[in-house]
């Protein structure tokens, strides 16, 4: 194997961030975004009530589709190492002014999933409280806004620290989610399962009248369960032999998590029952993980699974907040600022980049609680506007490496393998498309604050005197996608 230097001489110019981290690091960061065990706390239900019994198919569109995107992620990634992640790979590949709309995009995205994994943590977290007596009464917001300050205190932290909390909590976690359900396969499997339930081959077959769209509708709580795939990307100047290890780390996070998904979203519809019955209780249930393990173990595994849900959400919070930062730090800096947000600390951290994300997600935060939304519906309406901004940043992405590979002169992989971004811009906008038209108010409505986001990113860009321009410069001098990592 061959690996080229990262950065061409005269590429440093300005602040830069420490290049600490190895593979293992750049997936556990990944994981930690997508943080498996808080996604599935409540998305599961979301596509039970979309689709029923047959949810898991809605997980494996969205594992298919998040495999098809990720392939213009490892590839170019094998090229292209830098810390504004879709930014960087969009401004290279399609131009400045594209990337940093696409960088906008992922940071409005990672920004509104954030608020959302921050008010989730309050909710489960609160209901810890409650079922060891502590305290049944404790705000959700109180729980989220001390969530938040102890983010700004490891934001002080090295990186390295942080991958590694994102890791150890999503572990612990993985293991009693994965300890349920060989409890309720087992359980179901010797006829020994609550309500009478048994092992059933239902949670593959779709009910009367599910079409491809109703899959495609559905399958947006499984590109939210696993938005931040990509992580590791924002490492891209951090990592040692980022054009090796940020590929691999890509498909690491993609291959656990995928696995634990279906496993989990199996289970839980295994667990509720598969009948009508079943998929009314499953989708009325503000505790799905909760009350399966009371059900089948007992309250001290409902307790632990609602606390390493707390953790993985938390494990969310940090993981975007410290992506967001670099993003924005990235956009900062190669717009030609090196002070205030553009300005690493002595760690070679992005500390007021961080400090401006924390800001902006408490205010959403509280903006929720003061218009009076109920927490879960908090949490789902912030999700879905960061989800509709990640499809939008992912084709973005998707059609640069297209041109990237392509296209060019120089065509850097084989002909055929041209349909895998052709079919994941076509999934990604069809879902997109599904959850804009035909959707109740207010989830008609978020699209549009995407498209608002978009176009304040995209006047940035064309009304700053000079900065595509400074943009375009810094994507070049850090540009050295000539000198790729030949595995």
């Amino acid at each position: 194997m061959t690996a080229s230097p990262i950065q061409k001489s005269g590429s440093t110019d300005g602040p830069t961030l420490k290049r600490e981290l190895k593979v293992i690091d750049a997936a556990a960061f990944s994981v930690g975004l997508i943080g498996p065990v808080g996604g599935m706390a409540l998305l599961g239900a979301g596509a039970v009530a979309i689709i029923g019994r047959a949810a898991i198919w809605a997980f494996v569109f969205a594992l298919v589709a998040v495999a098809l995107t990720a392939y213009s992620f490892t590839r170019l990634a094998r090229y292209i190492a830098h810390s504004g992640s879709v930014y960087a790979l969009v401004g290279i590949t399609l131009g400045p002014r594209a990337g940093f709309v696409a960088g906008w995009a992922l940071l409005g995205a990672y920004i509104a999933i954030c608020s959302g994994s921050t008010i989730e943590i309050g909710y489960f977290f609160s209901q810890v409280l409650g079922d060891v007596g502590l305290s049944s009464t404790t705000p959700w917001l109180l729980i989220a806004i001390i969530a938040l300050a102890l983010v700004v205190a490891l934001g002080f932290t090295e990186i390295h620290v942080i991958t590694r909390i994102l890791l150890y909590a999503e572990f612990v976690g993985v293991v009693l989610v994965t300890f349920l359900s060989i409890v309720v396969l087992v359980r179901q499997g010797i006829g020994k399962a609550p309500g009478n339930v048994h092992l059933t081959w239902d949670i593959f077959k779709f009910p009367a009248g599910t079409t491809f769209s109703t899959v495609a509708g559905a399958a947006v709580f499984g590109f939210t369960a696993f938005a931040g795939f990509e992580g590791a990307a924002t490492l891209g100047e951090e990592t040692q032999n980022p054009k090796r290890e940020i590929p691999r780390a890509i498909k690491i996070a993609i291959g656990v998590v995928g696995v634990f998904f279906l496993l989990t979203m199996a289970t839980q519809s295994l667990g509720y029952g598969t009948d009508q019955a079943g998929v009314d209780r499953f989708t009325t249930q503000a505790n799905p993980y909760g009350n399966i393990g009371l059900a089948y173990v007992g309250k001290w595994l409902a307790v632990c699974l609602n606390l390493v849900a707390s953790l993985s959400l938390f494990a969310i919070t940090l993981g975007t907040i410290a992506a967001s930062a670099r993003i924005l730090f990235a956009l900062v800096r190669d717009a030609g600022q090196t002070r205030g947000i553009g300005k690493v600390s002595r760690k070679g951290a992005p500390l007021n980049s961080l400090f401006v994300v924390v800001g902006v997600v408490l205010v959403i935060v509280l903006f929720q609680q003061i218009k009076g939304n109920a927490v879960l519906n908090a949490t789902f309406y912030s999700l879905t506007v960061g989800t509709i901004a990640l499809l939008v940043a992912y084709i973005l992405a998707t059609l640069g490496a297209a041109k990237f590979l392509f296209f060019e002169r120089e065509k850097r992989a084989p002909a055929w393998q041209v349909i895998i971004p052709i079919l994941a811009v076509i999934t990604l906008g069809y879902t997109i498309y599904k959850n804009w038209y035909g959707v109740a108010a207010p989830y008609s409505y978020f699209p549009y604050f995407v498209i608002v986001w978009l176009l304040i990113g995209l006047l940035i860009v064309m009304a700053v005197p000079g900065l595509a321009g400074r943009v375009r410069s810094r994507l070049a001098a850090g540009d050295n996608s000539d000198e790729a990592f030949i595995p």
